[in-house]
């Protein structure tokens, strides 16, 4: 069964602007390298899922 998505960043509730985030999001992906990192529109976060 696969892993559920890590919640990384609250895009509601974080108050980052767009360039702080797009910098999170580059910190993220060398962070969790093994993890594709990307916003979930549903969820309105960015999520990590581990790669298969």
């Amino acid at each position: 069964m696969a892993e559920p998505d890590l919640i990384l960043i609250d895009i509601a509730t974080c108050g980052l602007t767009l360039a702080e985030t797009l910098a999170e999001i580059g910190r993220l992906q060398s962070e969790y390298p093994d993890h594709e990192i990307f916003l979930d529109g549903d969820a309105r976060a960015i999520v990590g899922r581990k790669r298969v």
